[in-house]
């Protein structure tokens, strides 16, 4: 049984990328894991991923494009007000505009760049880079 799903995922993404593959199989899957693959697609970080369902629901085909240096799951998950958004950036990202941060917000899940320009809060859910 999987503790957490969002950081399995994560590390499964850096150990294919390292090892050199195209596509990496992620299951389970859940509506959250799609939504940070969407984020990363959209960042450049990965490829598209597809659905495909398999025994006892649904499993993601992830294309890999070899960009991600470094993913991981932040825990505990903290929670940040707007303007604390900068200070987790120095403490998980190695430079200024290198990398994001993905954040739960009330408005849905979006990058550091989004909530800074929204002034929204939320949960640190991860970072990549």
């Amino acid at each position: 049984m999987l503790n957490d799903p969002i950081a399995n995922m994560l590390s499964l993404i850096v150990n294919a990328e390292r090892v050199g593959k195209d596509t990496c199989t992620i299951k389970p899957s859940s509506k959250l894991i799609e939504k940070i693959l969407d984020i990363m697609n959209k960042k450049g970080y990965v490829g598209t991923y597809e659905k495909v369902e398999s025994q006892g629901g649904y499993k993601l085909v992830l294309n890999l494009i070899g960009k991600v240096n470094k993913c991981n799951a932040i825990k505990p998950r903290y929670s940040l007000e707007s303007t604390q958004i900068e200070s987790f950036e120095k403490r998980f990202l190695p430079a200024k505009n290198f990398g994001i941060l993905i954040i739960s917000t009330s408005k849905g899940i979006m990058t550091n760049s989004e909530a800074k320009e929204q002034k929204v809060g939320g949960k640190l859910i991860a970072y990549c880079y």
